[in-house]
């Protein structure tokens, strides 16, 4: 009994040892030929790229295909046709549909429903149309302002000037919009609620801006054509801004708890638990 033991804890040890080395050569494999197609985009030789940007042509065949389809018309391809030849149009739409699909993920995650018990509130639609008509034509312009004003200038005062003036002037103008906008839609009628809401949330938006923006654009710079930044940075936002969104209502929904079912659990005064807009406002400023 013993050597049996022995024998079978030696044959489970060999082939523990078998499955690591194989799984270590597979990922150095992986590696290898990760780093062989970045270097074939990089001196032009993969089919459709002209070894501008290697790592987002990498990228755009894996999304694509794999090479064998490299070339051809793949959906990131059609994507950024669309963007250079409709780019404003291209912009709204991605804009929107992000928008509104942070918004939907952020009530899902957060266990957020309206009265009736769904995720699709009246707020999903408000976002995508905030992300269409508001977000998608001031980003396009601003940034087109910021690439035009720095054109054809390449040096590394001129990228560090680039993200300066993006963090000092850009961010504080696309921040602004964007409290105001999200203050309107979450219930603020008068002037006061919004500059309250503006004033309260302003700096602690710009930290985050300040924090993210300057490695964002740094990648864009290096590793994206200019006509992709605002999607690019679209994409950024909808990932952090999902985050902070699921945070924030999560933190809502737990103040409400208390509020109206008291710490006990139970309700106070017959509410019904809900979303804000369920509920009349419980101060001068609406409760959102």
């Amino acid at each position: 009994m013993s050597s049996l033991k022995i024998e079978r804890d030696t044959f489970q040890t060999a082939v523990t040892q078998g499955a690591q080395k194989a799984a270590d050569k597979h990922h150095g494999s992986k590696v290898a030929a990760t780093a062989a197609a970045i270097s074939e985009a990089a001196s032009g030789n993969l089919p459709g790229t002209k070894g501008d940007h290697p790592i987002s042509a990498v990228v755009g065949t894996a999304l694509t295909g794999g090479r064998q389809n490299a070339g051809t018309k793949g959906y990131l391809a059609a994507y950024i046709k669309q963007l250079e030849d409709n780019p404003l149009r291209t912009k709204m739409l991605t804009a929107g549909t992000l928008a509104g699909a942070q918004e939907l993920i952020a009530s899902w995650l957060a266990k957020d429903r309206n009265k009736h018990g769904n995720y699709f509130t009246s707020r999903v639609p408000k976002m995508a149309t905030y992300g269409a008509l508001v977000s998608a034509p001031l980003g396009h312009c601003l940034i087109w302002a910021l690439q035009k004003t720095f054109k054809d200038r390449t040096s590394l005062r001129s990228k560090i000037l680039q993200i300066l003036v993006s963090n000092l002037i850009i961010a504080p103008i696309q921040n602004s919009v964007y409290l105001v906008a999200m203050a309107i839609i979450a219930g603020a009628r008068t002037f006061h609620q919004v500059r309250a809401t503006v004033r309260v949330g302003f700096w602690k938006v710009m930290r985050v801006s300040w924090i993210t923006s300057p490695l964002c654009l740094a990648f864009a710079q290096k590793f994206l054509p200019e006509h992709t930044w605002l999607p690019f940075f679209n994409l950024v936002s909808f990932v952090i801004g999902t985050y902070i969104n699921t945070i924030t209502k999560k933190k809502r929904l737990a103040a409400l708890r208390k509020k109206h079912f008291g710490d006990g659990g139970r309700p106070t005064g017959g509410s019904t638990m809900g979303r804000p807009e369920d509920y009349p406002p419980l101060g001068p400023n609406p409760p959102y």
